[in-house]
């Protein structure tokens, strides 16, 4: 395809893989399987979670296609002017440890929410190993029982994977505003171009916000994609510092 040929090839196999894992999602799902419960990640004070769910996680995506869509989007768009200047070494590296890096943010604050649940749990005198056993062995039927309670959101954050190249790609942004940081994005909610430094600045903001709002509804990692554009951000800081490049 000539589509691809004009891709860089690190950010052409991500895109590819990407797809696949999708593709199976969706054909597993069909059958009545569920990928997104094995490969996603969950917090790693979850009885759920697994070490590989660090890498997979970031290659699975929700079965809706807006999800894959926008986060390949930015990934092709943006991620192959930074391999073209970086080389596909050292984008796969930056592209692995943003991802790494939103897993890790996300999951301590989730470890930190989920201690305080415990604590409250145990000041009322409920034994948590016995709750930990009866989420891993009758998940969905305490989620209905405790629907609403203490229970029921200590079961939420136990049992909710994490899944999205979103945390990669919040790198991927926060790199190129860094590098690039007077490119004018056009934006089809925005009625004029935007400075990619404004654009980014005020994304990440907004999802700090989002995060701190800690909206029951809201099943958005916020703080996966913060997590990822303080790792990218901080990575090309350095890598701008040692190699003193500058682009604009």
């Amino acid at each position: 395809m000539i589509f691809l040929n004009n891709i860089p090839q690190v950010t052409k196999n991500l895109l590819i893989i990407n797809v696949l894992f999708y593709i199976a999602t969706l054909l597993m799902f069909s059958k009545g399987e569920n990928l997104i419960q094995l490969l996603g990640a969950y917090n790693i004070a979850s009885p759920f979670f697994e070490p590989y769910q660090i890498v997979t996680h970031f290659f699975m995506h929700s079965t809706g296609i807006l999800h894959i869509f926008m986060n390949m989007f930015i990934l092709v768009s943006l991620g192959s002017h930074l391999e073209r200047i970086w080389g596909p070494k050292r984008f796969f590296i930056f592209y692995i440890a943003s991802a790494i890096g939103a897993f890790a943010l996300y999951t301590g604050i989730n470890a930190y929410q989920i201690f305080q649940l415990k604590n409250e749990i145990i000041a009322l005198g409920i034994s948590i190993s016995d709750v930990d056993y009866e989420i891993l062995n009758n998940g969905y039927q305490f989620k209905e029982m405790y629907f609403g309670t203490i229970l029921g959101e200590y079961q939420s954050y136990q049992s909710t994977p994490m899944v999205g190249a979103s945390g990669a790609v919040f790198g991927v942004l926060a790199a190129f505003a860094f590098l690039f940081p007077n490119t004018e994005f056009m934006m089809l909610f925005f009625p004029f171009p935007i400075k990619a430094k404004y654009f980014v600045l005020g994304y990440v903001a907004i999802e700090v916000y989002l995060g701190l709002q800690n909206s029951a509804s809201d099943n958005v990692a916020h703080f996966a994609h913060v997590g990822g554009a303080i790792v990218g951000f901080l990575i090309v800081l350095y890598w701008n510092k040692v190699k003193k490049d500058t682009f604009y």
